[in-house]
């Protein structure tokens, strides 16, 4: 995700998070004080979809990246978050979310490498799909991949084989990349450019080849889940927060970047739900729930209650894709173990996010801004509407 971690680069200093000796006690679930008014998750989801189609989409079917200074430009995980947001719609219970979904998969097709016999897909491609090219990376066609196998749970036909297929490519790709090596006791990199190894990449990568064993059978999926959960419990797990370090990157046995984020944690909550699931192992389902737990303990703002993008104290601004996914984590340890709290958290910062970021008249969301709604970025990115679409519309299914 080429645009993720180059905000990243602008907005996170050096510093690490200092380690306490004790460990904190759990933070209670917060208490839901939604006033009597009642909020409707798939209608909030609706009118996001609508800002989506009447300022992002074009004639193509696919998405700008942003309403100004890349409106020219269509980037692969942005686009491929929008089909994530519409294959939440279905699920919802909306089919005719099918017809835009299965037209931006097709349209994808342009950014995937016809050269490379490896394939792939390229990060960046011009609005008509021309132009595609540069550099890959491994989260990206992770994220890629699992979306793609929503789609495989919510299709028939010509169109489910389609959607299972480039899941496979997406994974074999990532296999074969050569982007795996020893520099760091494995792990990938985060793109072909080889300049980090990052949690989330790995994470997502993790997620997919779960799914893909799960689905073929195919044991070659199952070895290579084993492999990256081993490298990431080794040398991205901080044992004294609970919580999955962003990166590792410099030369010999690395540098260790300690600040925590929540798209990362959530990553692998989803991750290890997974592995619980696919390899009938309940012990990586109590590692999920204490991973959410202590999301819940360091990543939780507990007086906007909502979580935080990440333990730098100099960032006190939220954004709509990245912070989403804790809920979404929340969502998904609900539906493991149907613990309520995990709802209330997803449900907070759900409604955090429509407070801060959420545009009144227009309906979109800003890039950034501080939890209180101030500081506002002036950029409506294509990938922060498509993830506050998805959440919300996971959401509707239970409150």
């Amino acid at each position: 995700m080429k645009i993720s971690f180059w905000l990243i680069g602008m907005v996170v200093l050096a510093a690490s998070c200092s380690k306490q000796d004790v460990d904190p006690p759990p933070t209670p679930p917060p208490v839901d004080t939604i006033p009597t008014t009642t909020v409707s998750y798939l209608q909030l989801a609706k009118e996001t979809q609508a800002f989506v189609a009447g300022n992002l989409l074009t004639q193509y079917g696919s998405y700008r990246a942003n309403t100004t200074s890349h409106s020219n430009v269509a980037y692969e995980w942005y686009n491929v978050s929008q089909v994530y947001a519409d294959a939440a719609m279905i699920g919802a219970g909306d089919a005719a979310y099918l017809t835009p979904m299965n037209k931006t998969f097709q349209w994808m097709e342009n950014m995937w490498d016809k050269a490379d016999p490896r394939g792939g897909y390229f990060a960046q491609t011009n609005l008509d799909g021309s132009g595609a090219g540069g550099d890959k990376f491994v989260d990206d066609n992770g994220l890629t991949g699992m979306v793609f196998l929503e789609a495989y749970d919510l299709t028939t036909g010509a169109d489910k084989q389609a959607y299972l297929d480039k899941a496979k490519a997406c994974g074999d790709w990532i296999i074969s990349s050569g982007l795996w090596d020893d520099t760091y006791g494995g792990g990938f990199w985060w793109s072909t450019e080889k300049t980090f190894k990052p949690t989330q990449a790995n994470g997502v990568a993790l997620q997919l080849f779960l799914r893909l064993y799960q689905i073929t059978g195919q044991t070659i999926y199952r070895d290579w889940a084993k492999q990256v959960d081993a490298w990431l419990v080794a040398r991205m797990y901080d044992p004294a927060k609970k919580l999955y370090i962003w990166k590792i990157d410099g030369p010999g046995a690395g540098t260790k970047h300690m600040e925590l984020f929540t798209y990362d944690n959530a990553v692998m909550v989803e991750a290890n739900l997974l592995y619980s699931t696919v390899l009938s192992d309940n012990n990586y389902l109590k590692k999920a729930q204490a991973l959410g737990a202590a999301m819940n303990t360091t990543l939780w703002n507990p007086l906007y209650k909502m979580y935080v993008f990440n333990t730098d104290p100099t960032q006190n601004r939220v954004n709509p894709a990245w912070c989403a996914w804790g809920s979404q984590g929340m969502i998904r340890l609900y539906e493991a173990d149907k613990d309520a709290k995990w709802l209330t958290y997803a449900k907070g910062n759900i409604d955090g996010l429509n407070k801060a970021c959420r545009d009144a008249a227009t309906k979109g969301y800003y890039f950034f801004a501080r939890m209180d709604g101030g500081d506002r970025s002036p950029e409506l990115e294509g990938v922060d509407q498509a993830w506050m679409q998805r959440v919300q519309a996971l959401m509707s299914k239970y409150r």
